[in-house]
């Protein structure tokens, strides 16, 4: 036989993974219908107000969850964010857990492309829809509605933030191949791209398991952006594709 035989978790720690996640459950509803009345201006308001004001309530919300859950959040290289400038943020994506802890934590409101069909989710959908540009990936034309309306997210001065691997990371590589959609976007529109990097989300969610979390300690990096002044589609996605796989071997500590 060949290939590497999967190491087997600990059956104290499956069971306990599962009780964390029953707590994890009765946090994130708690604290959601907590906050929900929070959210309502966001149904006045247009952007880029609205992503401002959703950002302020969810990152307060999203800190009490992450500490009931014992998933603190540390941010490194915030000073990378220029005043003045926005950004198309690119961010690995190796588990559930990743938009939470990205979006609400960037130094500055911004939006993120996300499947439309979370948005049907009740009472939570609207906080997921006012903090996202919605995609039908399986329609051209929502595909094709998506993409110019994170062009106008930019105009309009709010960071974009996208997972170019397009779903959670399931291998024990740092990354996945990258589509070419945010690469494209930073050509069409010659916005910076930011790199940022989540560490230890694919432990306390990991891809592979369902009904699972572990309380583990989190960390997002957000790295020097990178011009796509002059360079094509091809060359940003190969160039950011290998800043980022080598800081996270060269960062992802236990």
């Amino acid at each position: 036989m060949t290939g590497e035989k999967k190491a087997k978790t600990p059956l104290v720690i499956e069971v306990f993974g599962r009780i964390w996640a029953l707590w994890g459950i009765v946090c994130f509803v708690a604290t959601l219908l907590l906050f929900i009345v929070f959210y309502t201006p966001c149904f006045l308001l247009d952007d880029p107000a609205k992503a401002n004001w959703h950002r302020q309530v969810s990152r307060v919300w999203m800190f009490v969850f992450l500490h009931l859950v014992g998933c603190p959040l540390t941010v490194k290289g915030s000073g990378n964010f220029v005043k003045g400038t926005n950004y198309i943020i690119i961010c690995n994506h190796n588990s559930l857990m990743d938009v939470p802890v990205s979006t609400p934590f960037m130094p500055r409101a911004n939006k993120t492309i996300a499947k439309k069909t979370f948005a049907k989710v009740p009472v939570f959908g609207w906080v997921y829809g006012f903090g996202s540009v919605l995609v039908d990936r399986n329609s051209d034309e929502s595909r094709r509605k998506s993409y110019d309306e994170m062009k106008r997210m930019l105009n309009i001065g709010l960071d974009m933030l996208i997972y170019p691997e397009g779903t959670r990371n399931r291998t024990k590589d740092p990354l996945k191949s990258f589509y070419d959609g945010a690469f494209r976007l930073a050509e069409d529109t010659q916005k910076p791209i930011l790199p940022a990097i989540l560490f230890h989300t694919k432990k306390v969610m990991p891809a592979n398991k369902l009904f699972f979390l572990l309380p583990h300690k989190l960390e997002m990096h957000l790295l020097p952006p990178v011009s796509a002044m002059g360079i094509s589609t091809k060359q940003l996605k190969e160039r950011l594709f290998r800043i980022m796989w080598d800081y996270y071997l060269a960062n992802d500590h236990q």
